[in-house]
């Protein structure tokens, strides 16, 4: 059960109600007017709370579960424990995640601006958004409907944010424009000056970062991610991007709608991910290369050139997937052939 101290539950909800909201039917035994207040893991829940099954690892669980109701693909029903009401999904941890926000909603920020907040008189705010304690706003930047700012971020001059967004504490964005619906998480940097300069022994010269970072829609940049401004071109974060903790995204990058880019990966700059590409874990992704559409990158591998679309790659440097499997199998081999 989510602690009250920080997470606000509405309901209770039918089980009707919940198969509207999850997407998935009703379990032949299931009574649609069966009242569950709450969503819990299968070890915990309890007789008036939901949970759901989506790895058979935890088929046990789900079998000793005391959980009132349960979502759960249609061909792992046969597995639930005498009197569990079923919600039967082919996808249960979207039908679980859509459940949940049920009872969790994420409610608009009480509007108003906080007295410490510093806002230039040319800055425009949304009147239904929440502008926090320490926050600045600069001279002709706009703050849509909607919006949370957080405390102490720094909004910079000509910045405009979409409706609907949050900018969580200690974030600064400068040189950018960011869409609605969009979560910049805690201690984002959007927009500085790129890593750009033409290395010289008598000491380098720093190239203009003269271009800007354009966020989209629906996109969520996860804490202590870094998106620098572009150095001609634009820096564009596509529609519905999900970037984790601690990512990097250099000058002149470009990526495409729905990628998703897990924690401490960098993409260096003018590189261009297509749409819905996955890249995994400290990934690498070295300039000006092209990484095609719905291509997948492991863990900690190393991409040093240009991907085809819905490939699977890993490794240092990355090759297909099959090719570094067998790359290890062999090097394996070759360590352990005299022991």
């Amino acid at each position: 059960m989510a602690d009250p101290r920080f997470h606000t539950r509405v309901g209770p909800f039918t089980l009707a109600e919940l198969a509207d909201v999850a997407e998935a039917e009703i379990g032949a035994s299931g009574d649609p007017g069966m009242l569950l207040s709450d969503v819990a893991p299968l070890e915990n829940a309890g007789a008036d709370q939901l949970s759901f099954l989506d790895n058979r690892k935890y088929i046990s669980s789900f079998e000793n579960t005391k959980a009132a109701a349960c979502i759960v693909a249609p061909e792992l029903a046969n597995r639930a424990p005498e009197g569990i009401a079923l919600l039967l999904s082919k996808q249960p941890y979207k039908s679980y995640a859509l459940a949940a926000r049920a009872f969790y909603p994420v409610l608009p920020p009480e509007p108003g601006i906080a007295e410490t907040a510093f806002i230039e008189q040319v800055a425009v705010v949304g009147k239904s958004s929440r502008i926090e304690h320490g926050a600045v706003i600069g001279a002709n930047a706009v703050i849509g409907e909607k919006c949370l700012i957080e405390a102490n971020v720094v909004i910079g001059p000509a910045v405009e944010i979409g409706d609907n967004t949050t900018v969580g504490t200690c974030s600064s964005l400068s040189h950018c424009l960011v869409g609605s619906r969009t979560h910049i998480f805690p201690g984002v940097r959007i927009g500085q000056e790129g890593f750009g300069f033409f290395p010289d022994p008598a000491g380098h010269t720093k190239v203009p970062q003269l271009g800007r970072a354009i966020i989209g829609d629906d996109v969520e940049i996860g804490a202590n991610s870094t998106v620098d401004r572009g150095s001609g071109h634009d820096t564009v974060i596509g529609q519905g991007c999900w970037l984790d903790n601690l990512v990097q995204i250099a000058h002149n990058v470009e990526l495409g709608r729905g990628c998703v880019i897990a924690a401490m990966a960098g993409v260096s700059g003018s590189a261009k991910l297509g749409d819905f590409v996955f890249i995994a874990g400290q990934v690498g992704v070295i300039g000006h290369v092209t990484v095609g559409a719905g291509a997948k990158v492991a863990g900690q591998s190393g991409v040093t050139k240009d991907i085809p679309p819905g490939a699977t790659m890993g490794g240092t440097p990355a090759v297909p997937i099959t090719d570094w499997h067998r790359q290890s199998i062999m090097l394996s081999r070759l360590v352990n052939k005299d022991k």
